[in-house]
C-alpha cells in the first residue's frame, strides 16, 4: 500500500488537507511548559523563543499581508532582538508560504540557509507500525539525567553537536514536561545505538517527532522504523490524530513506506552575531 492510496484520497487532495491542518494548528503557537531559563513570546505575526538550546527560534504563520518594507522591518526587529542577547537564531521557513520574498530578504540580512527538509505528516489511524528489533537490542524510555546523556551520545557521534549541551537540553525538557516529552533509547550491549524524541503537546491534534538518529553501523536494521512505531503508539494512546516530522533525505523514504506524506518543505535560515548584520 503506497502513500497515494492511503485513505482513498488523491495525493493532491490529501496533501492539501493535511497541510491545512498543520498550518492551522502547528504554526506560530506557544509551547508546552517552559524549561527553567527558557522564554517565548509573540511579536506580531511571529513566535520567538530562546533559552531552550544554544540558538533561538523564530516561527511565523502568514506573512502574505506584509509588503516589502514591512517585512524588512520585521526581520530587522528580530535581528536587533537576538543581537541584544548575543544569540544566534533560526528563522524557520516553509516552501508553500507566500510572502514578499522572505528567503531572499533573510539572505540579504545576513542569514545563511541550512539543509532543506521535507515536512511530512502521517495519520495515526492509517500508519504502518509493525516492527521487530534485531535480537540483543532493548528499546526503552529515557527518564534520568544519565539517560539523557546516553541519548546525547548518539547525536554527538552522528551530527558532531555538543554532547553536554544536548544532554542538558534533553534533561531540562523532560523535567519541564515529564509526560508530554518522550525520549527513547535503543541500546546494544556496547551502549546506545539509536535515539528519538516525541513532543505530545496538549491542545493539538499533532504530535511531533524529533531527533530520530541511528549510528551508522546499525542503520538498515529497522531501528528508525521501530522508534517511529513506538512513538506512534504513545501518540495514539493520548488521542492524537497526526504525526509530524521534519525529515532528512535519509529518513523520508522510510517514512513514506510507513504511510507519511510529504506536504511541503522547510528550510532553516540562521543568523549569528559572529557574522553580524549585512
Amino acid at each position: 500500500m503506497t502513500s497515494e492510496t492511503i485513505g482513498g484520497a488523491a495525493p493532491a487532495g490529501r496533501r492539501q488537507r493535511l497541510l491545512a491542518a498543520y498550518d492551522g494548528q502547528r504554526r506560530a503557537g506557544l509551547s508546552m511548559r517552559l524549561p527553567e531559563g527558557a522564554h517565548e513570546q509573540l511579536d506580531g505575526p511571529l513566535y520567538r523563543s530562546w533559552g531552550w538550546a544554544e540558538r533561538g527560534l523564530v516561527l511565523h504563520r502568514d506573512l502574505s499581508a506584509l509588503d516589502g518594507p514591512a517585512l524588512e522591518r520585521l526581520i530587522q526587529r528580530q535581528v536587533r532582538f537576538f543581537s541584544s542577547l548575543g544569540l544566534a537564531f533560526e528563522w524557520k521557513t516553509f516552501g508553500h508560504d507566500r510572502s514578499a520574498d522572505l528567503p531572499g530578504r533573510l539572505l540579504a540580512a545576513g542569514f545563511l540557509p541550512e539543509a532543506e527538509e521535507s515536512l511530512m505528516v502521517g495519520e495515526l489511524d492509517q500508519l504502518e507500525t509493525a516492527h521487530r528489533l534485531p535480537p540483543g537490542l532493548r528499546l526503552r524510555r529515557a527518564r534520568s539525567r544519565a539517560d539523557c546523556r546516553l541519548a546525547a551520545l548518539v547525536l554527538a557521534q552522528v551530527w558532531e553537536v555538543g554532547l553536554e549541551q544536548i544532554a542538558d537540553f534533553f534533561h531540562r525538557d523532560l523535567e519541564a514536561n515529564p509526560e508530554d516529552v518522550c525520549l527513547l533509547l535503543v541500546e546494544a550491549a556496547q551502549g546506545p545505538v539509536a535515539v528519538a524524541r516525541a513532543n505530545l503537546s496538549p491542545g493539538s491534534d499533532f504530535a511531533s517527532l524529533w531527533s530520530g538518529t541511528t549510528v551508522p553501523e546499525w542503520r538498515g536494521r529497522g531501528l528508525y522504523r521501530a522508534l517511529v512505531a513506538r512513538r506512534a503508539e504513545l501518540a495514539r494512546r493520548r488521542g492524537f490524530r497526526y504525526l509530524q516530522v521534519d525529515a532528512s533525505e535519509l529518513s523520508r523514504p522510510i517514512l513514506e513506506r510507513l504511510g507519511f506524506l510529504a506536504v511541503s518543505t522547510t528550510t532553516p535560515y540562521v543568523w549569528s552575531p559572529e557574522r553580524g548584520q549585512r
